[in-house]
């Protein structure tokens, strides 16, 4: 598969979303290890989690040990894959998401997160949401901390403004990989900070770039351009979303979430497929 860079890795240039294999309406746990192991035989070595990606109060983590559990069932291979987590959001079990940036918590979760998942060092930690009660430089100086101690040996942010970025970057000393913000072609909003990453030199991971669990099958009826040069290629038009999205920057790693093996292998595809310049444009519009 076509390769991109975190930091100095070198990762797939698709990359798996956990969460839709541990929130309300997950499938069984088998049906999860078979879809993250189709990832891996595609070619992918990105995947994304976080401790909120959970359904009860009481199971914190469970898309962090679903994703340990399955690397290690896929043997030495599956320790090549690079495992993003986040922190800084939270669920209390009613369905709602609430926001945490403290920094005593922030390094707490970071070493719960690299408990879960079984590693000495996690290898891409990311601030999950701004916490309007905390400075986002107290928050983002968490990361810091995590860095320095070998906590994690990568930091990112998620959900930030183009203000946030660059405060970011400072409190880092220059060390912020990764900006994970929503970008789809329902949703593009963020296509400022997609473009500000891309001339910093940041990786810039899209999320629910189909458009969400709920709006991806609806991807070709709302967006028919798109359905359009999916009949040009003879690909799946989700397939074709992802393609437009790498095309529009050399640091965009777009992570689509799954819970079946054929939703990612279909979305893993889109690393080969090359869009025309007059396709992007049309698709740009």
């Amino acid at each position: 598969m076509q390769q991109r860079t975190i930091g100095g890795r070198s990762v797939s240039a698709i990359g798996l979303g956990g969460m839709p294999m541990s929130i309300e309406g997950r499938p069984d746990p088998e049906r999860s290890i078979a879809t993250i192991h189709a990832a891996l035989d595609a070619g992918v070595t990105l995947i994304d989690t976080a401790d909120s990606y959970h359904r009860d109060a009481n199971e914190v983590g469970h898309n962090e040990e679903l994703i340990a559990r399955a690397l290690r069932e896929y043997g030495a291979a599956g320790a090549d894959v690079l495992v993003a987590t986040k922190g800084g959001h939270l669920r209390p079990g009613d369905g709602t998401w609430t926001r945490n940036g403290d920094p005593a918590y922030l390094k707490r979760a970071a070493k719960e997160s690299a408990r879960r998942l079984g590693v000495d060092a996690i290898g891409l930690y990311q601030f999950h949401r701004p916490d309007p009660a905390v400075p986002y430089a107290d928050s983002v100086g968490a990361l810091r901390e995590l860095l320095d101690e070998g906590v994690i040996l990568m930091a990112g942010i998620s959900n930030a403004g183009i203000a946030q970025i660059d405060e970011a970057r400072e409190v880092l000393g220059g060390r912020l990989v990764s900006v994970q913000n929503q970008f789809s072609p329902a949703f593009r909003s963020s296509r400022s900070e997609l473009e500000h990453c891309a001339g910093l030199g940041i990786a810039f991971l899209p999320w629910s770039p189909l458009g969400g669990i709920a709006n991806a099958k609806e991807l070709a009826a709302r967006h028919g351009v798109f359905q359009q040069v999916a009949g040009e290629t003879g690909t799946s038009v989700h397939q074709v979303a992802l393609a437009w999205q790498l095309a529009l920057a050399p640091v965009v790693i777009p992570i689509p979430g799954a819970s079946r093996p054929a939703s990612i292998r279909d979305s893993a595809a889109a690393a080969d497929l090359e869009l025309t310049r007059d396709q992007v444009a049309l698709l740009s519009a």
